[in-house]
């Protein structure tokens, strides 16, 4: 009996250790995954705060949350199972609708960089209206939250491809690559809206610390206490959370610029590695080659900083081709694809 029950406990601390062995390596492809669809995640960061912009503070935190649970059901209903179908019935597609993401993430980048050089005078929504002519805030905001659901999606779908390409690579396990695709998509998008919840209420956050006269009785402004005069350490406190309040409200404006631009670099030199990485699969590997030893060749002129000189150069070179893609997809997007898609639709 004893003997039994010692052999009882040992399998299953063998099956714990296997499951453990599981998670762990279930992490550690999330992590490497999440890390290669780092530019997108950058990107969603940076789109998502301005489809608040105009609301009272009080709804946004919920449009926030709209968009995570939008978000959320856009990874695990609908993606997640048809990046799964995907490696069942047809693999060989992966790369090709990867590098098809890829161009996608160069056009956006690249017009966000013509945009920012040369602005237009004046933007229109679908059919030619312009967006603030809807006055009703429920409607406002309902419009709001779904097209910021719908630019997810495409996002959202090159996250999961490029998080698909990467664990297909690692493992052939159909549930482990489910468990990796599922645990990615909830990680990512619980870290980008998290994030962007803290960005939108930033300045909220800044204008009551610069105006807190007792930032040590409230515990700066988390708890509420009654009426009187500000104590030592309220006098203390006051003047570096008038600085800090104050650099938050001034500072929050030019850390949204600086996110999107970012934003633009991180979506161009995804773009473009994603195209040069394809292109490699598909047998034309001098692009590819030449990035590579120019990447190489800047890390050994520097050794004490070669390793992140070798990454900033790879990087800007296939920003550059992301541009370069871009750029050409311009002109066939507005010029041929939108006008054959508004025919479509009628």
């Amino acid at each position: 009996m004893s003997s039994g029950l010692i052999a009882l406990i040992d399998d299953v601390v063998g099956i714990a250790k296997v499951a453990a062995a599981s998670v762990d390596d279930v992490a550690a492809q999330a992590s490497r995954a999440g890390l290669k669809a780092a530019g997108v995640v950058v990107d969603d960061a940076a789109v998502t705060p301005r489809y608040v912009v105009g609301f009272a503070a009080s709804r946004e935190l919920p449009i926030v949350a709209r968009i995570t649970i939008g978000s959320l059901r856009n990874k695990l209903l609908y993606l997640l199972p048809a990046a799964l179908l995907l490696t069942l019935v047809a693999p060989w597609a992966i790369t090709p609708l990867l590098m098809l993401g890829g161009a996608y993430l160069c056009y956006e980048g690249a017009e966000k960089a013509v945009e920012a050089l040369w602005p237009h005078a004046e933007h229109h929504g679908p059919g030619g209206t312009s967006p603030g002519a809807v006055t009703d805030p429920k409607v406002l905001e309902d419009e709001k939250v779904r097209g910021a659901i719908n630019t997810d999606l495409i996002l959202s779908a090159e996250i999961m491809a490029i998080t698909l390409s990467s664990v297909a690579a690692e493992t052939s396990s159909f549930w482990m690559q489910a468990l990796i695709l599922a645990v990615v998509g909830i990680g990512i998008t619980l870290a980008v809206y998290g994030t962007v919840a803290l960005v939108v209420k930033a300045d909220d956050a800044g204008l009551s610390l610069a105006g807190n006269e007792r930032p040590a009785a409230t515990f700066l402004g988390l708890r509420r206490v009654g009426s009187g005069e500000p104590g030592a350490a309220d006098r203390a406190l006051r003047p570096v959370t008038r600085i800090v309040g104050r650099g938050l409200v001034k500072g929050m404006p030019l850390f949204l610029k600086a996110l999107s631009v970012v934003g633009t670099a991180a979506m161009l030199w995804v773009g473009g590695g994603i195209i040069v990485h394809g292109l490699e699969v598909f047998g034309f590997t001098t692009l590819g080659h030449a990035i590579h030893d120019a990447g190489a060749a800047a890390g050994r002129a520097a050794p004490a900083v070669g390793g992140a000189l070798e990454w900033l150069v790879s990087a800007a070179l296939s920003g550059l081709v992301g541009l370069a893609v871009g750029a050409v997809l311009i002109p066939l997007v507005h010029r041929l694809a939108i006008p054959a898609w508004n025919a479509i639709r009628g």
